[in-house]
């Protein structure tokens, strides 16, 4: 079920980024999350699941959405790339590509082979273990998430107000 869930994900996601219409983009990015949480369903992290669905695809895209109308984004002509800009992007994609494959076909060493089971405790994906997680080994990040969001509202308002003339 990975492997058939995983192939429509990096399609969503590479959609993601290679949109050109922003509505497109934060569509795609939509489905990627219900994919994804699709996955966490499947791994019985169904808490997670959950939280992806209200959180990221709610939540987060609907911000993403009101930034977007906010901004009143036109097409805007496309710029020409600089010379060597697309090489290097290009070798950058070939390298990625590359070391993508390499871990694909040999595994990251941590990781078990096929059909090996993985113990978990029975806490997994609980809200006590997320809940424990969160607020202590990851608090700083959570909170600095949040400010980051709430700048990104702030900056969208400023950005989308009316310059009088």
């Amino acid at each position: 079920m990975f492997f058939l869930l995983s192939v429509p994900l990096v399609l969503f996601s590479l959609g993601v980024v290679l949109a050109r219409s922003p509505v497109r983009s934060a569509l795609s990015l939509v489905v990627a999350l219900f994919l994804l949480a699709v996955m966490f369903f499947l791994l019985d992290a169904r808490m997670i699941a959950a939280l992806q669905v209200i959180v990221y695809a709610g939540a987060i895209m609907v911000l993403f959405l009101f930034v977007i109308m906010l901004l009143n984004l036109q097409h805007e002509p496309v710029e020409t790339a600089r010379p060597g800009q697309r090489t290097i992007a290009g070798a950058f994609a070939v390298v990625f590509a590359l070391v993508l494959g390499a871990v694909a076909l040999r595994g990251l060493p941590t990781m078990p082979g096929p059909g090996v089971e993985v113990a978990v405790t029975p806490s997994f994906g609980s809200v006590e273990s997320l809940a424990e997680r969160l607020f202590t080994r990851h608090a700083l990040a959570f909170e600095v998430t949040s400010v980051l969001l709430l700048g990104a509202i702030v900056g969208a308002v400023v950005l989308a107000r009316k310059i009088p003339r």
